[in-house]
């Protein structure tokens, strides 16, 4: 598990699917302080790192990413860490457009093409 701070090589992204799924990465982005944790076998372990850096739960959305994708098939919203009826999410993709977009963002910011 990693935490991307600044920037992460496409290249280095495609070794890390290796490591858990053949062509996914799982992630989870904390849209506040715009930071990227990587490369676990569960969104909920890189979840955990994350709050233990201090960040804060509605911040935080799971998703998988895809190396080998372009476009649109690159990044997934779906991990079950994204389930929070008290925040009006229902299910386990990112249902509110603004965080979507902010999620694309910084992955855009932080994964090299």
């Amino acid at each position: 598990m990693m935490i991307v701070r600044e920037n992460l090589a496409h290249s280095e992204l495609a070794r890390l699917a290796g490591h858990f799924f053949e062509e996914m990465v799982k992630a989870v982005v904390d849209v506040k302080k715009e930071i990227i944790a990587v490369d676990a076998e569960l969104h909920s372990d890189l979840e955990s790192l994350l709050l233990k850096e201090g960040s804060k739960q509605g911040d935080l959305w799971g998703i998988n990413l895809y190396p080998g994708q372009e476009g649109d098939g690159f990044i997934e919203f779906d991990s079950m860490i994204n389930l929070r009826p008290s925040q009006g999410n229902r299910s386990r993709g990112v249902e509110d457009p603004r965080f979507q977009r902010a999620i694309v963002d910084i992955v855009a910011k932080k994964i090299g093409r």
